[in-house]
């Protein structure tokens, strides 16, 4: 081979044209791969969910705000968060897996502290797997210690994110939080109010500080809610409430737990 050759021959093997597509980074995260991207976070997700045997969640959403010494309602509310995390892994299903049978009403959060923190944590009290669906943001969130390692998720795309936190739903239990929690519990209202998703129950905890955040009310007044659109909701004081006013909205619970 003459040196002409040659030049050419490195020129074409050092090319981005010559990269297996796979391997590009620089190709994958160019903006004509985005739909591949999007559907890659969906994959990935499921796969690690089904070999888990996980066929429902419970989805536990709340501020990450919230610590377990905070002050004023707190401490009360990541202590609830941790206890209904317990009780729901317990009693819903969440530790069948292993023997063949799958894993139903496993506890869901975004995968941040505070009341994500605390429900991850209630299920790690017992041994019962939890998943955390974490997102990229500019200011880099970690995930907290207590989500299951091969269940801890990280997306770039929060509607992809919303979609595996809404797909595999029995529930949906909200705690007092801020934008990113109204986010949530409003996707969840809306595909329930629609009838875009199954009719799960939703709960609300700590019903004197919704009031005090959200006049429902005001919505049904003003014609932009009908009256029964407040059926979609129900709200609890503690983590036995949470859990009866689930039973009480038609969550099933694990039927080989005596």
């Amino acid at each position: 081979m003459s040196a002409a050759e040659d030049q050419a021959r490195s020129a074409q093997l050092a090319s981005p044209s010559y990269r297996l597509a796979a391997l590009d980074q620089d190709f994958l995260l160019g903006d004509s791969m985005r739909g591949v991207r999007f559907m890659m976070e969906y994959a990935k997700a499921e796969e690690a969910l089904r070999a888990w045997g996980v066929r429902s969640t419970i989805v536990v959403f709340g501020s990450a705000r919230i610590g377990e010494d905070g002050e004023g309602e707190h401490a009360r509310w990541y202590a609830e968060a941790r206890a209904f995390g317990r009780l729901a892994s317990e009693r819903g299903g969440a530790l069948h897996g292993p023997d063949g049978q799958p894993r139903d009403n496993v506890i869901a959060t975004g995968g941040g502290p505070g009341i994500m923190g605390a429900a991850n944590r209630g299920a790690a009290d017992v041994g019962a797997p939890s998943i955390g669906f974490n997102i990229t943001l500019p200011h880099e969130q970690e995930p907290n210690p207590w989500s299951t390692p091969e269940l801890t998720f990280r997306f770039h795309y929060f509607a992809m994110r919303k979609m595996h936190l809404a797909m595999r739903a029995n529930a949906l239990v909200v705690f007092p939080g801020g934008f990113g929690t109204f986010d949530e519990l409003f996707e969840l209202l809306t595909l329930r109010q629609t009838g875009k998703a199954p009719p799960i129950p939703i709960v609300l905890f700590d019903p004197s500080y919704w009031s005090s955040i959200i006049n429902f009310d005001v919505l049904v007044e003003h014609g932009m809610i009908a009256a029964g659109d407040l059926d979609l909701f129900r709200f609890a004081e503690d983590a036995e409430g949470v859990w009866t006013a689930l039973l009480a909205g038609g969550l099933k619970p694990d039927e080989n737990i005596e």
